[in-house]
């Protein structure tokens, strides 16, 4: 016993799990035997004389008559099944028994037949019976190459067989119409798809002797809602016809096609092999009978499942009796003529109307109940030659004589009826189509229902007298309705304008009713079931398909047609089918509200009912309260399996009584047989034990029991049991009130537009809930019928799909309670269920007498609350099953718990429901209607005056009323009528309650904080305080989490948190009024990331401090003039720009640099216009109170002039330079934005002006011009540059002798501009400032470092928190190791050290959010503004290369101040005596060899210049080539001249010692002569090596090359001489100048120029220096070289 507690799963090998039982017939004396065998069966077939048994371990069992097995036993009992050995090795899953052969499938989905095979059953061609089980391939042949499908199931019949694949279609091989394969050819030997189902989901197959059925799952939505035709795509039939009457409008949409022919790519029409010839259909007792035997035939290949519905477009009207068809092509005048003449026969004119009144009807259809199917069937067949059409008119038959396809109506087919209508049916026709548009019962198509589109279908194909009597048959909704019983849900519509297959009479009484405004239709059956429960739960939206024979109605098409291709069964589309079994000449389908429709043969009353006709779904008559869970069908008999009273399955018996010994019933219909009426019990049921599963074949019927261990397999079935009833409970309360009560006509006027969207919201909650019962319950009877295991649960492992449908529904209910939906709801249901509303109280479950209807209603939609406690008992006592240290137990004991713990909190939320409706019913009307609201529930209230205001006046009145959303603050004055005149709403998620201290004041204080105000409240006692104050912050934190609506509210923290995220709009701040604010607060205040929209369109998104914006912020402003937005994005300081940020203004401006006090304000950029709008120009410098103050720059695009000096109040104001694109040059002094005082003027071609200006370009006043020539003139001036002058002075020409000091009057530019030092001032404060320090160098260290932490981190942050600025990886992993601060030593800097700053250095300046690498962006983008573009001036060039020196000292002194152990400009470092080698491995690539002395030399140059100058090289050097043009181009030349001399021609002429030149040089790696004709090969190495003078940057980088050649040159020349060779420079120098003059450097001159301007000094007279002297002295050789 303890072994079978451990779990359920070790009970299968027990024995007492799958033991099979099996008996024939139904009477009392049958006793089942039991099978033994060693191990549990776990399916069984059975066909017509043997049967085959699934085991566990996958062992296929067999037993019957097996005439198949030629050599062996061919006859064994079923009380000794043999073994089919074949199988063995296999792993079957599942069996399958046709009436004389047999199918097994292996869990890798291969198939395996044996038995009869005559019409090819098995799939084995060449071979009559099949002795053995056999693989058979199911092969995809559209696939290249063919691959095998795998199997989910498999089905036999008599002459077929069928496979479901994994791709859930159909696969059919065999003889016979019921393959419903497009073929005429048969056997088919080989499985071939069924075409007519692909693209459809289907679920499980089943096969009759002679026919088969699909359960197939409904198309999604957006499939089957396509435009539906006006003509039926095979007998090009209309599909909807209408008649006016005298008084009334008669519309027929019962278009019905003869599906029964099989359509072949030629357009013959051919009957299939085996198939009788259709039957005529007798149309009405005053027409014509008309035979269908030739039907119409579709030219074209079978249309598929997606042409289906793609009929031709075409219109009726119905005039003077006749039926006019037309298409939209032109018709011939004798098919015109045909038209009519079959219109005449058969037309819907009111002469021809055999229905005059319904009384009439209602005798009519007395008369045909008493006539039996079988009289009528035989009649009509008799009937069915009298009559031949002409063969042209076949395929314009009218509607009512054609069985097939009966789609819905849609508006683009009814438009064309109404506008051809018109003119012969006047207003009548437009009043009748909006009364249809009003009921949208024509236009109204319910998505989710696949097969009423798209596919054909429907029936009755038979005569009107059978549709009748089959509208009569079935009481409410009728099972066999042809209509689309969703859409009828949908509407809820309880009188239909058109009924299906008769043609209905619309009065003028009933479409004045129609046109009343009413309630929007709500789906009451959910589309597609619930979302997230996807593939979880088994589908309830299915159909029926059939195909095959069908002379005994077993096709359910209301006929006894043939259908050569699968047609849906439309009436049972809405029935949520689960399961189909098909008998021999009967089919069966049971419901997931455990219902059972049976249809076919009743002639042993298999049935279940004897009802007429049967070729329609019928129910199968039950007692009420029996639900039926599994059903099997045998030859002529039926088995149902269905909970009863108590929870243990019963057994269900229909069909016809097997004697002993008889043989076949079939064969021998004597008086004998008795049968059933209806569906008896079978006694001996309870003594099976829990049956699992029913089968029948033959006359054999199986039933498979376990017996109940532990009490698991009962609980099992119990939590089973329970659930089918309750969902029978949910769908008979949808059916019979909430659907009648949402088509009540007063609804909308009694419930008030808010209640009614509430009711339609409850109702739609409703149904989703019941869809999700409905649907949990077919899974929990499959898994019975199958694993018989928890584990598989979806409600364990789900069960969030649950918890979370059932918060929604109860919140739905609440919602309608608390707005007083059911009160209002009692009038209207008081009309409906009249003053005894029994059904409700049953339905309800109330004892109660005289209870109010309302009351009612709360108590009957609260119900399924207490499934909830039905879950949570079943689960528990399941995990009883278990040890309790399991963890089965552990899993069912969570399971439980969460269902408990929801039922709960429902019923917590429902006395809150209760709670408020009272409230509100209490409360003063007119501040009911602004504060009551579906979702808001009352927690407490202080009427009973615990709670008033502190401060509050004499006579005022306060009441404070806690919602679970809002505290409403209620005031008025005492002697008012109106006690309460005034309220305020705090929303709870932007409150804040904090108790006050007693101790100093004595008062029970509580004081709340909303983001506009701060108000204190008196409690009357601690008490009361300590309610108000556990209740107020209970509501806050639900109000915030949102468990006041969802999830059970438990483990609630003791108080809210402080800071929160809350969206407010504000009234009363000045500064935000009306303006919304969503985002983080902190007590009150925002605080955090949000956003602020003002009602005029500002918009600010960033972060707030204490209320104001703070931090990083992006803030957008309409402009009021143009249609454009001001937009800031940048820092803010209590609600001001501050920092750095960028401003694009409306007008096409944009800012970028620091802002103070909302104005720009220290160093920015500024630019205006575009290149070309009317006047662009770009600004870069010091801001001052947003005026240009201090130094900038400022390039007029325009005029092509750019200034470089000092500004005062936006205007040029102090020294500046200024130069122009035509080469003009001034420097001096600005006064009120004009040149004026002393300055220098330089033109393009050296003529130069020093003295007094008075306006731009103006002279003014004394001074001294200058020619290119050296000639000069001194006086005083007047006159503009460049248009003329006035001169008074005197004219000087210096003479020829004088000496060259006294002509050297050249002026020396950069006296009268800033100095350097001066230039970007403000940069360098903006560095130190936020370093921490007032002024450069005044500041802590360590705070210094914390500073740049901070920055880097909070940026970084920013820059994670906007995608749009993200860095890249590289330096994602730099900010990360530049956060780390390096660790500072005590004592003198060791080269280590100084290795260490210099590598910490070239990573701050890259990272551009460091403030050194911020710093560097600014002076570089400074620098370019400068000196590119107009600043691309030769005379700029010292000024240039002074502002990069001082750039060096300032940041020099930064570094001193962040590394305060650094030595000095000029200071030495110590080498480390250990490796001299080290040094110079760790500062080859940055630094300069020197002298050898025991240290090195710290200079700002060495250490920054490798980071400062690779970005300032392009503007800086382009100046040095405009500077040394000249020059350059006279080196140029000479150096182009001499390189066409050979190499010994040119060592020679240069006069290198013929020592030194090569006698071979290495060519293509082989050693050649050195001959006359030679050239570029001597010293290659060398001049290549001098060639990467101009890929480097820095001084020391040139230098080291210049190093490396002399090394290279050496090298050669050592390889001919002797090792101890020393240099003298005579011997040196013409090897090096042909060196250089093979190199080829283009701008060589600029290079030595830049190279001797940024030289470290202390190099200059070491080796680098004596190189450098050598480079200098070859570059003017070159140049004054002379050749002859």
């Amino acid at each position: 016993m303890e072994s079978q507690r451990k779990s359920s799963d070790e009970e299968d090998s027990s024995g007492e799990r799958g033991s099979l039982h099996t008996w024939k017939g139904y009477s009392y004396s049958v006793t089942p035997e039991r099978v033994l065998l060693s191990r549990p069966v776990l399916q069984a077939a059975l066909g017509t004389r043997h049967g085959v048994l699934l085991v566990e371990g996958g062992q296929v069992y067999s037993f019957g008559e097996f005439p198949w097995k030629q050599s062996q036993v061919s006859e064994v009992g079923p009380l000794k099944p043999v073994l089919e050995s074949a199988l063995s090795g296999q792993r079957v899953v599942a069996v399958a028994a046709g009436s004389f052969h047999s199918g097994a499938l292996t869990e890798d989905g291969g198939v395996h037949m044996w038995g009869e095979n005559s019409f090819g059953q098995c799939g084995l061609s060449s071979l009559t019976v099949v002795p053995n089980p056999t693989p058979v391939a199911v092969m995809d042949p559209d696939t290249s190459p063919p691959h095998t499908i795998r199997v989910l199931e498999l089905a036999c019949g008599e002459q077929h067989s069928l496979a479901l694949s994994a791709q859930h279609e159909v696969w059919a091989w065999g003889s016979g119409c019921q393959l419903g394969l497009v073929t005429t050819i048969f056997p088919v030997w080989k499985p071939q798809k069924v075409e007519h189902l692909v693209g459809r989901y289907v679920l499980q197959v089943a096969c009759g002797a002679f026919h088969s059925l699909a359960l197939v799952r409904c198309l999604p939505p957006q499939e089957s809602r396509r435009p539906l035709p006006d003509k039926c795509g095979q007998c090009h039939q209309l599909l909807y016809t209408m008649t006016d009457k005298e008084d009334h409008v008669i519309i027929s949409d019962s278009h019905y096609c003869p599906l029964g022919v099989e359509l072949l790519a030629e357009g013959e029409t051919r009957l299939g092999p085996g198939r009788s010839p259709p039957l005529g259909l007798l149309s009405s007792p005053s027409e014509p009978l008309l035979s269908s035997h030739a039907s119409a035939s579709a030219p074209g290949p079978h249309p598929s499942i997606t042409e289906h519905t793609d009929y031709e477009r075409g219109r009726t009207v119905a005039q003077n009796g006749e039926v006019l068809t037309t298409t939209d092509a032109d018709i011939s005048a004798s098919g015109t003529d045909s038209d009519r003449a079959v219109g005449g026969v058969g037309g819907a004119g009111s002469q021809n109307s055999p229905y005059p009144d319904d009384q009439a009807v209602k005798e009519y259809l007395k008369k045909l109940s008493d006539t039996t199917l079988a009289e009528e069937t035989a009649k009509m067949t008799i009937a069915g030659a009298s009559f031949q059409p002409p063969a042209d008119s076949l395929d314009l038959l009218t509607s009512d004589l054609i069985p097939g396809v009966m789609p819905v109506t849609t508006s683009s087919a009814l438009n064309n009826l109404v506008s051809s209508c018109a003119s012969a049916v006047g207003e009548r026709v437009v009043s009748t189509y909006e009364a249809l548009s009003l009921k949208k019962m024509i236009n109204y198509y319910y998505p989710g229902v696949g097969g009423v589109a798209g596919v054909p279908g429907g029936f009755p194909g038979g005569p009107v007298e059978v549709r009748v009597r089959l509208e009569e048959s079935m009481q409410g909704k009728k099972s066999c309705s042809t209509g689309d019983i969703r859409e009828e849900e949908a509407e809820g519509l309880s009188r239909r304008l058109s009924l299906p297959g008769l043609l209905s009479q619309v009065s003028p009484r009933l479409l004045r009713r129609a046109s009343r405004p009413r309630v929007r239709a709500v789906p009451l059956t959910p589309v597609g079931g619930l979302p997230e429960a996807g593939e979880l739960l088994p589908s309830l939206q299915t159909e029926v398909w059939s195909w095959g024979r069908g002379e005994e109605g077993q096709l359910g098409h209301g006929d006894n047609l043939p259908r050569l291709q699968p047609l849906c069964i439309k009436c049972l589309s809405s029935k949520e089918v689960v399961l189909v079994a098909a008998g021999a000449h009967h089919s069966l389908a049971l419901t997931a509200q455990s219902q059972v429709f049976s249809w076919g043969s009743n002639s042993s009353g298999q049935l279940g009912h004897m009802a007429s006709p049967t070729t329609i779904p019928r129910l199968a008559k039950l007692s009420e309260g029996i639900r039926v869970w599994d059903v099997g069908a045998g030859a002529q008999h039926t088995l149902l399996l269905a909970d009863g009273d108590c929870y243990q399955p019963i057994l269900y018996y229909s069909g016809q009584q097997v004697r002993e010994g008889a043989q076949d019933a079939t064969q021998d219909q004597t008086e004998g047989y008795s049968y059933t009426q209806q569906p008896v019990l079978l006694p001996f049921c309870m003594n099976l034990g829990y049956v699992s599963g029913v089968f029948a074949g033959g006359q054999s019927c199986v039933a498979l029991a376990d017996r109940n261990v532990m009490g698991f397999i009962a609980s099992l079935h119990e939590l089973a049991a329970a659930e089918r009833k309750f969902y029978c409970k949910l769908s008979s309360v949808k059916n019979h009130i909430l659907r009648p009560l949402l088509d009540l006509e007063s609804l909308s006027t009694a419930l008030g537009p808010a209640s009614t969207v509430l009711l339609q919201s409850l109702a739609r909650c409703y149904s989703r809930l019941c869809h999700l019962t409905g649907q949990h319950s077919a899974s929990l009877t499959a898994n019975l019928r199958r694993r018989r295991e928890f584990k598989s649960l979806v409600m364990l492992e789900h069960a969030s799909i649950f918890l979370d449908t059932y918060n929604e529904y109860c919140c739905s209910v609440g919602n309608f309670l608390v707005m007083g939906g059911f009160q209002a709801l009692a009038k209207p249901s008081l009309e409906f269920f009249g003053k005894c509303p029994e059904l409700l109280q049953r339905l309800a479950e109330s004892s109660e007498e005289n209870i109010p209807l309302s009351d009612l209603l709360v108590t009957l939609f609260y119900l399924p609350m207490r499934h909830l406690h039905e879950y949570g008992r079943l689960l528990l006592k399941l995990g009883t099953c278990f040890e309790v240290s399991s963890v089965d137990y552990q899993k069912l004991q969570d399971g439980c718990s969460k269902f408990e713990a929801l039922a709960l909190h429902l019923k917590r939320r429902r006395k809150e429901a209760e709670y408020t409706y009272h409230f509100w019913k209490s409360f003063p009307g007119k501040m009911t209607d602004s504060l009551r609201k579906p979702r808001r529930r009352l927690i407490c209230e202080s009427s009973n005056k615990a709670l008033t205001l502190q401060n509050s006046g004499r006579f005022s009145v306060n009441w404070f009323i806690l919602f679970n959303d809002a505290l409403v603050h209620a005031q008025g004055v005492v002697p008012y009528k109106s006690l309460f005149s005034t309220h305020h709403v705090f929303p709870l998620a932007t409150l804040w309650v904090e108790p006050i201290p007693e101790e100093n004041t004595g008062l029970h204080g509580l004081k709340l904080i909303s983001p506009e105000e701060t108000f204190t409240l008196l409690a009357c006692s601690s008490m009361e305080k300590a309610k108000w104050l556990r209740s107020i912050n209970q509501a806050v934190d639900q109000a915030m989490t949102g468990a006041g609506q969802s999830g059970s509210g438990a483990g609630q923290r003791a108080e809210p948190p402080i800071s929160r995220t809350a969206s407010y709009t504000f009234y009363k701040d000045s500064r935000l009024k009306e303006a919304t604010y969503e985002g983080r607060w902190l007590a009150g205040k925002p605080n955090g990331r949000g956003m602020v929209k003002w009602l005029d369109g500002k918009i600010y998104t960033g972060t707030f401090k204490n209320g104001l914006e703070d931090g990083f912020g992006d803030y957008v402003m309409p402009s009021k003039t143009l249609n454009l937005n001001d937009h800031y994005q940048g820092h803010w300081k209590e609600g001001k720009m501050h920092g750095i940020g960028t401003y694009k203004y409306a007008t096409g401006e944009l800012y970028e640099g620091s802002f103070q006090d909302n104005m720009r304000h220290g160093h920015g950029m500024l630019r205006s216009g575009t290149l070309n709008s009317s006047s662009p120009s770009v600004f870069i410098g010091q801001w001052v109170h947003d005026k240009k103050t201090g130094y900038g720059v400022f390039d007029d695009i325009t005029r092509g002039e750019k200034y470089m000096g000092m500004w005062q109040d936006d205007q040029r104001q102090g020294t500046g330079v200024i130069v122009t694109q035509f080469g003009l040059y001034y420097e001096g002094a600005f006064n009120n934005n004009k040149m004026q005082g002393t300055g220098v003027l330089l033109s393009e071609d050296n003529t130069t002006f020093e003295g007094e200006f008075s306006e731009d370009w103006t002279l003014n006043g004394k001074g001294v011009l200058t020619m290119p020539n050296g000639d000069y003139f001194e006086g005083s001036f007047t006159g503009e540059w460049g248009s003329g002058l006035k001169v008074t002075g005197s004219f000087f020409k210096p003479n020829l002798y004088d000496s060259d000091g006294d002509k050297g009057r050249a002026v020396k530019l950069g006296r009268l501009a800033v100095p350097p030092e001066e230039k970007w001032r403000v940069v360098f404060e903006e560095c130190w400032m936020r370093l921490g320090c007032e002024a450069p160098g005044q500041g802590e260290n360590q705070r210094a470092w914390e500073n740049i932490a901070v920055a880097l981190t909070t940026s970084r942050r920013q820059h994670r928190d906007s995608p749009e600025m993200n860095l890249s990886r590289t330096q994602n992993r730099m900010l990360e190791s530049l956060e780390f601060i390096p660790q500072q030593h005590v004592g003198p800097v060791t080269m280590e050290k100084y290795d260490s700053i210099r590598r910490y250095l070239i990573k701050a300046c890259d990272m551009p959010l460091h403030p050194l690498g911020r710093l560097m962006e600014t002076l570089v983008a400074v620098y370019r503004m400068t000196y590119v573009g107009v600043g691309a001036n030769r005379r700029l060039l010292l000024q240039a290369v002074n502002e990069i020196m001082s750039y060096l000292a300032r940041i020099f002194q930064l570094v001193r101040f962040l590394f305060p152990d650094l030595p000095e400009e000029g200071g030495a470092i110590p080498e480390p005596s250990s490796d001299p080698q080290d040094k110079k491995d760790s500062n080859c690539a940055d630094t300069q060899l020197e002298s050898p002395k025991p240290g090195r030399v710290v200079s700002s140059s060495a250490l920054l210049l490798p980071v400062l100058l690779p970005r300032l090289y392009p503007p800086l050097f382009t100046l040095y080539a405009l500077e040394k043009e000249k020059e350059d181009d006279v080196y140029w030349e000479c150096v182009l001249r001499l390189n066409k001399q050979p190499d010994v021609a040119l060592l020679a002429f240069l006069g290198v010692q013929h020592k030194f030149w090569p006698v071979s040089v290495p060519v293509l790696g082989e050693k050649t002569e050195v001959v006359s004709s030679t050239k570029d090969a001597c010293f290659a190495s060398a001049t290549e090596t001098l060639q990467q003078i101009s890929t480097t940057f820095t001084p020391s980088d040139k230098l080291q090359v210049i190093q490396l050649t002399f090394e290279e040159i050496t090298k050669e020349v050592m390889s001919s001489l002797e090792d101890n060779f020393l240099w003298s420079m005579d011997d040196l120098f013409p090897v090096f100048l042909y060196v250089v003059l093979r190199a080829r450097i283009r701008n060589l001159g600029s290079e030595v120029s830049l190279i001797e301007d940024l030289m470290d000094p202390c190099v200059q007279h070491g080796e680098h220096g004596i190189m450098f002297t050598t480079l200098k002295a070859c570059y003017y050789q070159i140049q004054h070289e002379k050749t002859t």
